[in-house]
């Protein structure tokens, strides 16, 4: 799965998650985007989980760009740990996703098959998606 080769520090802040992205929002590389309409944190399991949806369903043929990358360790402490004695060990990585961020792109093949592996892949995330083209804006 994803997650960064070497970070600064190892276990960060939540921070803030407000607004609406103002980077990434358009369709830059492929035809068809899929675009996010809420603010959420999506795991590195979910991006490969829809990856591999898009690619099973678009039988490999035209380019898929991934668009966000899991940069934000997050923390869980143990089950029966009592409170107190710091923070909790690193659990999994996340892509913090604000809305209107464009998480996946497809090029190079018709836009029936690009529509459906996005519908498919878009029942692997925790946000509201739309489809988007190029040039689109939403």
């Amino acid at each position: 799965m994803l997650q960064p080769k070497k970070s600064k520090h190892r276990k960060e802040f939540r921070g803030s998650m407000s607004g609406i992205a103002t980077r990434g929002n358009t369709v830059s590389f492929g035809d068809f985007g899929l675009k996010a309409l809420e603010t959420s944190w999506i795991t590195a399991a979910q991006i490969e989980s829809t990856r591999r949806t898009i690619t099973h369903h678009t039988n490999r043929i035209g380019k898929l760009w991934l668009r966000i990358f899991p940069h934000k360790p997050t923390t869980h402490k143990a089950a029966g740990s009592k409170m107190g004695s710091g923070k909790g060990d690193i659990d999994k990585h996340v892509a913090v996703v604000k809305r209107g961020t464009v998480i996946f792109e497809l090029g190079s093949l018709p836009e029936d098959v690009a529509r459906e592996a996005f519908r498919k892949a878009a029942s692997k995330l925790p946000v509201k998606t739309s489809f988007v083209k190029r040039g689109e804006i939403l």
